[in-house]
This record gives C-alpha cells, sequence and structure tokens, in this order.
C-alpha cells in the first residue's frame, strides 16, 4: 500500500475506506482498477512530495500500469458496469492523427475525427492543413474479437475533403445527416461552420465564415442544442498560439448560429479560452471548459483556468447565465466535453479522460498516462478516447445521449 491506496490484483471481496461498497471482483473480467480514498491523501505532511507541474506530473499514486480505471467514488462504478473493458484499437507513433471533433456516424457505424492542427506531431502548420480521418467500429470489433487481450492496430482512412475546411479541430452530430465541424481556419482563410456529408465523395457546405463581416479567432468545439436546433460554437486563440492563425481581432467567446435565418450572436463571455461546449439532454444546462492554463507558444501557466463551468439556457434568449464551477481539472486542462445519459461530465485531460457527476464531484478516470483532447460514444456502452498518436476503446454501462439536436429543426 501507499497512503492508503490500492489496486484489485486477484479475485477477491474488496473493503476498502468507502466501508465495503466494492463488491467481490474478478480479475479476469476486469482490467486494472486503482481504487483511491479522497481520505487518504487529504494531509500528506509537510515533508510529502508534491506534485508542481499538473501537465507533466499525474496523480497516480498507486503506480498502477496505464490503461486502468482510477476510481474516487463509489458512483463511478455505475458507469463502468459489471465487466468493463480497455483497449487501444488504433496508433501510429509518429502522427497526432487522433486530436478532436469526434463524430460517431450510426448508419456507417464509423468514428470520424481531425488529426492535431498545428500541435506536436500534427504534420500540419501555416502552410499544411490537417486532416480528417474515420475508423470503422465493425473492424474495430472484429480485431478485438480475434485478439483476446493486447492492443490492436485498426486501419484508419484519410478522407480528402473541399479545400474550405481548414484547420477542423471540433465536431459533433450527425445534424441533418452530415459531420457538423467547425474549423480553425489557417492564414488568412477563415474559421467556419461547416457540414461534410459522410459518405463520399464528402461534399462540404460552409454554413458560416464570419460575424459580420469579421473573421473568427480561431473556432474549437461546437454543439447543436438538443430542444431549439440552434448551433453553439466556441471561438478561442489556439490557431495563433500554434501558429498558423494571425494574432487575434476578437474576444473568445461563444456563439449561437441560427441555421433557418442564418443569424449569429454572443450569448456568453468573460473566458480566458472558452474550449469544449456540451448541453445537458433537457437543454437547460450548458458545460464550458475554459482552457487557459494552456498556452501554445507562450507556454503553460497554471494559475489559469483549467476548469470546466456550468451555465443556465435562458429559455428565450439563449445567453448563458448563472455562471458557476462545476470541476477544476487536476491534470492539464479540461478539453473537449462529452455527457451520459444520466448527466455525468467526461473531458479529456492530461492522463486521459476524467469524470465528474453532475454536482462536480470527481467520480473517476480513464486513466492512459496521456493527454486526451476528446472522446465520443459510438453508441451505447463504447467510449471511443482520442489519444493523439493513439485511439482507445472503452466498452463500459453508461449509455450515449443523441447529439443531433431535435429531429424537425
Amino acid at each position: 500500500m501507499t497512503m492508503g491506496l490500492f489496486r484489485i490484483v486477484t479475485s477477491i471481496a474488496v473493503v476498502t475506506a468507502f466501508t465495503g461498497i466494492f463488491a467481490s471482483v474478478n480479475e479476469t473480467q476486469l482490467p486494472s482498477q486503482a481504487f483511491v480514498d479522497p481520505r487518504s491523501f487529504a494531509v500528506m505532511g509537510p515533508n510529502a512530495d508534491f506534485r508542481d507541474d499538473s501537465f507533466t506530473v499525474l496523480f497516480n499514486p498507486t503506480s498502477t500500469t496505464p490503461p486502468f480505471f482510477q476510481i474516487f467514488d463509489q458512483r463511478f462504478l455505475a458507469i463502468l458496469g459489471d465487466a468493463p473493458s480497455f483497449r487501444e484499437i488504433a496508433s501510429n507513433a509518429t502522427f497526432a492523427f487522433a486530436h478532436e471533433a469526434p463524430v460517431y456516424n450510426e448508419p456507417t457505424d464509423e468514428v470520424f475525427f481531425s488529426s492535431n492542427d498545428g500541435g506536436p506531431l500534427g504534420m500540419s502548420d501555416l502552410n499544411h492543413n490537417n486532416v480528417i480521418s474515420k475508423i470503422s467500429m465493425r473492424e474495430v470489433e472484429a480485431a478485438l474479437s480475434v485478439n483476446a487481450t493486447g492492443p490492436v492496430n485498426v486501419p484508419i482512412t484519410q478522407l480528402n475533403l473541399s479545400d474550405s475546411i481548414q484547420m477542423t479541430n471540433g465536431g459533433t452530430g450527425p445534424y441533418n445527416s452530415s459531420l457538423l465541424l467547425v474549423t480553425s481556419g489557417r492564414g488568412s482563410l477563415p474559421p467556419s461552420i461547416v457540414l461534410v456529408n459522410p459518405l463520399p465523395p464528402y461534399n462540404a457546405t460552409v454554413l458560416l465564415d464570419n460575424y459580420f463581416g469579421r473573421q473568427f479567432v480561431s473556432l474549437n468545439d461546437i454543439k447543436v442544442h438538443p430542444t431549439n436546433g440552434k448551433l453553439f460554437f466556441t471561438d478561442v486563440d489556439y490557431g495563433f498560439l500554434n501558429l498558423f492563425r494571425p494574432a487575434p481581432l476578437m474576444p473568445f467567446q461563444v456563439y449561437r448560429f441560427d441555421p433557418v435565418t442564418s443569424a449569429v450572436r454572443v450569448v456568453a463571455d468573460g473566458f480566458n479560452k472558452p474550449n469544449g461546449i456540451a448541453f445537458t439532454p433537457d437543454g437547460n444546462t450548458v458545460y464550458v471548459s475554459d482552457t487557459g492554463a494552456s498556452g501554445g507558444f507562450l507556454g503553460n501557466n497554471l494559475t489559469l483556468p483549467a476548469s470546466i463551468y456550468a451555465f443556465d439556457v435562458d429559455p428565450v434568449t439563449h445567453a448563458f447565465k448563472n455562471r458557476r464551477v462545476l470541476a477544476y481539472a487536476d491534470a492539464g486542462v479540461p478539453d473537449g466535453i462529452q455527457l451520459d445519459s444520466n448527466g455525468n461530465i467526461y473531458s479529456g485531460c492530461a492522463d486521459g479522460t476524467q469524470v465528474w457527476a453532475p454536482d462536480g464531484t470527481l467520480l473517476g478516470k480513464f486513466f492512459l498516462g496521456m493527454s486526451t483532447a476528446e472522446m465520443i460514444f459510438a453508441g451505447d456502452g463504447r467510449l471511443v478516447i482520442l489519444a493523439e498518436t493513439k485511439m482507445y476503446l472503452a466498452k463500459i454501462a453508461a449509455k450515449s445521449i443523441p447529439l443531433s439536436g431535435p429531429a424537425t429543426v
């Protein structure tokens, strides 16, 4: 044991400081798990080895080898289910092919995603666009069935998209049977909202590329409101901080776009770097991450936000109001955000994917020991995690929520 923390290593009935809440588990069914009682590290003592960097020094007091499930609260067990699994499904050590913009297209059982735009191993910069790829979940399932343990490396397919799509960073849907993407733009080419056909020849339609004649800074993420059908997106300066966009000329804000009238308006401001966005299924609450601590070529500043904020959505104006902190990430920054059907909040951080309850309690982590920006449910019980040079599939009990908006817009 270390600091009163322990991991499951055999098939035993586990009795912990959580007063026996964990039932008997079988190691042959479950991958490595680390149960961490917050009371065990609440006081570390004056001579303890405290962390001095949240991006490079990760919290793994049990020294469990990634990937594993790190559990802080019994409610995480309901998310995982009785027999969760956690497997690497694709990798390329020389290319950050799996970064952001994940969209699950149920009709073809494929997950679409973008490569890193301007970052390490992204192979994209001021003179080179990033790429959109897809992976077949049918092929993933087939590979996993043949290989009972260990990683598999399912081939990915790169899409040849229109030049109107430059540095894709966010995605959701399918929306009206299309991928709904936001781009950061590149050089003088403007950031935009784009619809892309998920079927060849992947034709694209630009919905928006300016704010009353002014270019956005570099669009980052997007979601469809589940009841009113409006599109909500974040705008921040990561294109500039990754050296492929000009210096910002507008504040970093959250916008609403009406796909019927094409009207666009600001619904929230006051962020350092607004990033991920996600709505509760009823549309009454929205979560926005602020990744201010991650500063691109300016370096990381641990005194700036690494937080997820919750807002109420005004039913008439759709403005975001009553801002409050949901969570402050302990590892890097919380990037993209997804929710499950019980309202739990998932976000990519420096150590993997972290999960919070709606009350803000950190429930647990899909601990990879490496940064993840985004993840997506590929139907109920399948969580695909994008980890730059790797992709993972966690098979769990949690169920997905619709991301396409209302049935009619």
